[in-house]
């Protein structure tokens, strides 16, 4: 009886190291069928099922069996971390569930530029990150969000500084908010800040001032020429008359010529028709925008009109007669080219 107990018991314990190999060699089998790296998204709400039906469909699982056992041996499943994750090639079931139920995430890339409104952006954003433009729309619509960090609807445009940024792919607006206001607060250092004040402008002015820059310049190396102009005209009161302010202020960024009409719209970013600055940026202001306010060339010019050779560079003036010859040629060249409006 003592033998055929004792004989039993290796049998059992046989058997029951053989079964903990087997399933570990399931744990740590590779389970990676794609030759490259694989992005999945795990949407919010996610639950277990949906979770190995994306791993399936992304063509990531070998066996999806082996990922079940081996995430319930892991006691993974009950909960799922929604968000973006790259599933590496060799990976064994053991590595897919630690990098899934841990929440490491892998950054997306957000881009954004060349934008002109809160509106435009939340579209933009939203079609990168899960949240969509609508959440995004109604952050930016309650000014109580951001209000404690010195923004009003019209100036919190000058938050989002165009670039390529890396953020998780399920950050909600406040968390994307959050982020860009980090990056806007690590772009104004103390020398810039100085910088800014020795033009007589604070960071906001700046943000303004530039986003004009941004949108009357086709070339790059004119933004300071052209800021040092604006600076010049703040400086001895007169209004900045910027064509792109009115183009803002009718809401119609496609006009090619500004007309009468236009300069009698009645709205504070009218700079014809109302002095300084516009109460907020016309659009998103670029680093280039932004530096070329800080850095403005210093010179004695008080007007610009583009040239009619089409080049995108501009014609500068320190007299208004000097300026309205320019002007005269740039008219008669949109005339001969039927260019009305």
């Amino acid at each position: 009886m003592k033998k055929l107990i004792l004989t039993l018991f290796y049998i059992i314990l046989i058997a029951g190291i053989a079964f903990t190999v087997f399933l570990w060699a399931i744990v740590l089998r590779q389970n990676v069928k794609a030759e490259e790296p694989v992005r999945i998204y795990v949407p919010s709400g996610s639950d277990f099922t949906a979770l190995t039906d994306t791993l399936e469909s992304a063509g990531v699982l070998r066996s999806r069996s082996s990922f079940v056992l081996t995430s319930r041996l892991k006691s993974f499943g009950r909960s799922v971390k929604p968000g973006s994750y790259i599933i590496e090639p060799g990976m064994s079931n053991n590595n897919i569930v630690n990098v899934l139920r841990s929440g490491r995430q892998a950054p997306v890339n957000v881009t954004f530029n060349n934008i002109r409104t809160l509106e435009e952006l939340a579209g933009k954003i939203g079609r990168q990150l899960e949240t969509d433009s609508v959440s995004i729309s109604a952050f930016f619509s309650d000014e109580t969000n951001y209000a404690d960090d010195g923004f009003t609807r019209n100036t919190l445009i000058s938050v989002f500084i165009p670039d390529t940024y890396q953020l998780y792919w399920s950050v909600d607006a406040r968390g994307f908010y959050r982020r860009m206001l980090k990056e806007y607060r690590d772009f104004w250092t103390e020398e810039r800040k100085v910088l800014a004040e020795e033009h007589g402008l604070t960071p906001a002015e700046v943000s303004v001032l530039a986003s004009i820059v941004d949108e009357e310049a086709s070339r790059e190396d004119e933004k300071p020429r052209i800021a040092g102009v604006y600076i010049n005209r703040l400086r001895q009161g007169m209004p900045l008359q910027a064509d792109p302010t009115v183009k803002f202020a009718v809401n119609n960024f496609s006009l090619r010529r500004i007309l009468n009409k236009h300069l009698e719209v009645d709205s504070p970013y009218n700079t014809y028709k109302y002095p300084g600055l516009p109460p907020g940026p016309i659009r998103c202001p670029s680093r280039s925008g932004l530096e070329s306010v800080l850095k403005a060339e210093s010179h004695e010019y008080l007007f610009f009109v583009a040239r009619y050779d089409g080049s995108g560079y501009h014609h500068f003036s320190r007299t208004l007669a000097e300026h309205n010859r320019y002007a005269a040629a740039y008219r008669r060249e949109l005339n001969r080219r039927r260019i009305y409006q």
